[in-house]
């Protein structure tokens, strides 16, 4: 099973040290695993003298083959251990800790309004594990941001993606009992800084305003963490400027504890998006999917309307 999610997850991402990084094992290993699964089938999966790689016809015809064995056995052992009564009942959703804390449930209680009771089961992981679970199939759906800046996936013919909202990625920090900001990026001195971890989704894309801004020398380390709720509690306390995604601090924004500190070159646009596997049909994250295409349908005519 480890080896064909992790030729899934090459067969996405078309780069072996970001699919070794998704897949949480060093590069020379995962080569390794790429090549026994090779040997396995008898024929070369993966044409290496691309850039990126690409699948050679054996490794297109064999992708197919390895998500639908992936697929089998998820639903087998689901079934044989009793997770689930009846699985076309229930849709396995896979969602960034952050969204599962600050969307899903708003989300869920808005579907449910339209589309009546639906049965879901929410498993939180960081956008890496989200990925390999929808690449092998561990998942109906998936919840998790995406920025232009930094996709999520690669293959969108593949795994088609319905933007639900839009967003920000911005530097917050508390403030004092006059209501300013107690740090900024402005300041001559280093300001401490809450990071996420470098492996993490929202941790390189902050690497890129940083990178692009030209703001490391200006931010001294302090601790790092993949959840953003973690960073934000540490904002709240006065340890130093995170940068958290706009919707999951917005009470505290408008309740004056948190700051948004810089400008709109300090931002990151971030949309808040559902994805799915093309190839695979649920009855329930069917629903779900056409629910959402209406939304967005809608919500396109309406902005053409105002334009």
């Amino acid at each position: 099973m480890n080896w064909l999610e992790d030729f899934l997850t090459l067969a996405v991402t078309r780069n072996f040290s970001r699919a070794a990084e998704l897949r949480n094992v060093t590069q020379p290993a995962f080569s390794r695993r790429i090549r026994n699964l090779e040997y396995w089938v008898g024929a070369t999966l993966i044409d290496r003298s691309l850039f990126p790689v690409g699948l050679t016809p054996a490794g297109e015809s064999f992708q197919r083959t390895a998500q639908d064995a992936l697929s089998v056995l998820r639903v087998g052992r689901e079934e044989a251990l009793g997770f689930v009564p009846k699985i076309e009942e229930v849709v396995s959703i896979s969602a960034s800790h952050t969204l599962a804390v600050s969307f899903f449930v708003d989300w869920h209680e808005q579907l449910q309004t339209r589309l009546g009771k639906l049965k879901a089961r929410i498993v939180p992981d960081h956008v890496a594990g989200c990925v390999d679970a929808l690449i092998s199939g561990n998942c109906d759906l998936m919840l998790a941001y995406n920025s232009p800046l930094l996709p999520t996936l690669t293959d969108m013919v593949r795994y088609p993606s319905i933007v639900l909202e839009s967003e920000r990625l911005v530097p917050v920090s508390a403030v004092d009992e006059a209501g300013q900001a107690l740090f900024s990026l402005e300041s001559d001195t280093p300001q401490p800084y809450l990071c996420y971890s470098s492996d993490s989704y929202l941790g390189r894309l902050t690497a890129l305003i940083l990178n692009r801004e030209s703001l490391s020398a200006r931010l001294n380390f302090c601790y790092e963490c993949s959840m953003s709720d973690v960073l934000k509690r540490g904002a709240l306390a006065g340890s130093g400027i995170a940068w958290v995604p706009e919707r999951a601090v917005r009470d505290e924004l408008n309740a004056g504890r948190l700051r948004i500190v810089g400008d709109d070159r300090h931002t990151a646009p971030l949309d808040i998006c559902l994805f799915r596997h093309a190839e695979h049909e649920q009855q329930v994250a069917e629903r779900i999917w056409q629910a959402c295409l209406d939304t967005q349908a809608s919500r396109t005519a309406t902005s053409a309307t105002q334009g």
